[in-house]
Parts: structure tokens; C-alpha cells; sequence
């Protein structure tokens, strides 16, 4: 039930950050809906597939199409009060990494995968509808650029095989890998930090 929730919870993350950027991109209801849903069910689909689960999870429990479609009439009733685009964008979207990369970590667990495997699939669960999204939005993808991203959700996920040896309850397993995905995402952008870029201008 706790797992079940926080695949919930990542879900309504990433349909409102989906739902955001289509209303800056000035998109119609149905263009609005749709990179919603691909926000929110890209990497679980990514996941799911490369795992063997088919029909993938939202095809088969109509409880995500619902959270998605709810989603994404909340945030363009509520758009005036989330004036500020850029930081509602990312407060979703940070919220959303940090649930999917634990919710893929598990997934890979229950599949008796390796942890460096099961690290990867949670990054891909996270990220990986975002890169969806800033694609059909003719955007760079955010894992693309300098920004402390796909880090962050490595990051967590070692912070949670690290933690699996001394902690044997995994739902604080879960939050505590979760909460360290989204706080180094929050401090990168706060201070800044970013990874060096290979491009280097020539004079």
C-alpha cells in the first residue's frame, strides 16, 4: 500500500509538470492532456517493458489514467495560483524524480534484479518521461544539460543499497532515498552547482 502510494504520488507529480510546461508552450486542452500523461507514465512504461511486465502497470489498473486526468484539471483550474511557472515546474518535477526513482528501485527488486541494474531502471523511471515531455515540447531534456538531474536519482538510489544493510524497514528506506534524490535536486539549483560542460569555446 505505501509503495502503491508513492507511484501515486510520483504519478500527480509528473502529470502536473507535464501540464505546466504544455500551458507555457501555449498548447490546446488535448496537447495539454497528452504530454501530461506521457509525463506521468513514460518512465513507468520504459520500466515495465524492459522488465517483461505486460501489459504495462497503467494499463492494467485504471487508477492512474484517473490520477492523471484529475491532475491535469487541478492544474489548469489552479493555473493562476501557480503563477510562478518556472518554480512550480520545478517543485513538481523534483517532487515526481525523487517518488519514481525508489518506485523503479523497487520494481527491480521484485524482479530480483542487481542493485546497479536496479539503480539505472529507477533513474529511467524517473527521468525518462520528462525526456518525453521536453522533447514533444521542442525542448532540450533536462537530463541533457548541466543540470544535477539524473545525478541526483544515482545518488539516491545508492543511498538506499547503502542504507538496505543497516535498515530493514523499507518503507523508511524509501523516504529517506526519495528525500535525498529531491534535496540534492533543491541544493544543485539553490547554490547552483551543476556538471561541467565538455564544450569549450574557441577565441
Amino acid at each position: 500500500m505505501f509503495f502503491q502510494t508513492l507511484d501515486i504520488l510520483g504519478t500527480i507529480a509528473f502529470a502536473i509538470s507535464g501540464v505546466l510546461v504544455a500551458m507555457h508552450k501555449r498548447m490546446d486542452p488535448f496537447g495539454v492532456l497528452i504530454i501530461a500523461f506521457v509525463t506521468a507514465v513514460g518512465g513507468g512504461t520504459l520500466r515495465d517493458v524492459l522488465v517483461g511486465i505486460t501489459p504495462v502497470s497503467w494499463m492494467k489498473n485504471m487508477t492512474y489514467v484517473y490520477v492523471i486526468m484529475g491532475s491535469t484539471v487541478f492544474a489548469i483550474v489552479f493555473r493562476n495560483q501557480l503563477k510562478h511557472l518556472r518554480r512550480s515546474l520545478f517543485l513538481f518535477d523534483t517532487l515526481g524524480i525523487g517518488l519514481y526513482t525508489v518506485v523503479g528501485i523497487e520494481t527491480g527488486l521484485v524482479a530480483g534484479l542487481h542493485p546497479i541494474i536496479c539503480i539505472a531502471l529507477g533513474t529511467m523511471t524517473a527521468c525518462f518521461g520528462g525526456v518525453i515531455r521536453d522533447i514533444l515540447s521542442n525542448d532540450i531534456p533536462v537530463i541533457f544539460r548541466k543540470e544535477i538531474y539524473a545525478t541526483a536519482c544515482i545518488v539516491g538510489g545508492l543511498t538506499y543499497f547503502v542504507l538496505r544493510e543497516f535498515l530493514k524497514d523499507q518503507n523508511y528506506l524509501f523516504v529517506i532515498a526519495g528525500l535525498v534524490v529531491i534535496a540534492i535536486r533543491l541544493l544543485a539549483v539553490v547554490f547552483k552547482i551543476s556538471l561541467p560542460s565538455l564544450y569549450k569555446s574557441e577565441d
